[in-house]
């Protein structure tokens, strides 16, 4: 039976655990450094709005949002929403954040091309992430012509997913190398608080590379059963 291929384990443990070890450093650096006050005092939401300030984005709001990690930046309404904690305490954790927020809104302001690829993917993607796997099951146990077509339609939509997860890479790092520089440049946070900045936001990037991963493994598991299926 497909559902207990152990071909599926190796390609889908080894970017699982990823996943795990990511989520876990991101937690426990953020937990860390949020407890360490920035000197300054300044809190993410003000190390957001000088960010954006000075980048002249006075048009992008800054806005409180529920949901623990839950920080995003929306290009679409201009408005950068932080979490409870981003916002509002002043934390080397908080400023690291919010000022990875604020570098999106500058790449939206220079039209930077991974980001307008990647929002121009979304709707795409939405569908393609949960429909994908669904085609491809069903064309699994649908016999000859047309149950191959469905399976690779599957596999098509779902390849969305991980040139989705790929095209996020140079986003997420590209605004968080925008917020390491801005944050010295600036002065919101010394050379000495940068140690912790850089814990948060590195252990957030290895997130994102973790979900590329299982997007690309789960894509090649579905060809290699197609390839095998053939066979």
């Amino acid at each position: 039976m497909f559902y207990f291929d152990p071909a599926y384990f190796l390609f889908a443990l080894p970017p699982l655990l990823l996943g795990i070890w990511a989520q876990f450093k991101v937690k426990s650096a953020f937990k860390k450094y949020s407890q360490v006050a920035t000197q300054n005092g300044v809190t993410g939401a003000q190390a957001a709005l000088r960010i954006l300030q000075r980048g002249g984005l006075e048009n992008v709001n800054v806005e409180m949002t529920s949901g623990m990690l839950s920080d995003h930046y929306d290009p679409r309404q201009k408005v950068l929403r932080l979490s409870e904690e981003v916002y509002s305490l002043p934390s080397i954790a908080s400023v690291g954040v919010a000022a990875h927020e604020a570098g999106h809104a500058l790449q939206d302001k220079v039209n930077y091309s991974p980001l307008a690829i990647r929002s121009a993917m979304v709707p795409v993607v939405s569908i393609g992430s949960n429909l994908g796997p669904i085609l491809f099951m069903i064309g699994l146990f649908m016999q000859g012509v047309l149950g191959s077509s469905l399976a690779w339609a599957g596999i098509i939509l779902f390849a969305g997913t991980a040139l989705f997860a790929l095209v996020t890479l140079p986003v997420e790092f590209d605004a968080s190398r925008r917020a390491k520089e801005l944050l010295v440049s600036q002065g919101i946070v010394s050379q000495r608080e940068m140690a912790g900045v850089n814990a948060v936001l590195d252990a957030a990037a290895l997130t994102y590379v973790a979900a590329a991963a299982q997007a690309i493994m789960q894509l090649l598991y579905y060809v290699m059963v197609m390839n095998r299926r053939k066979d």
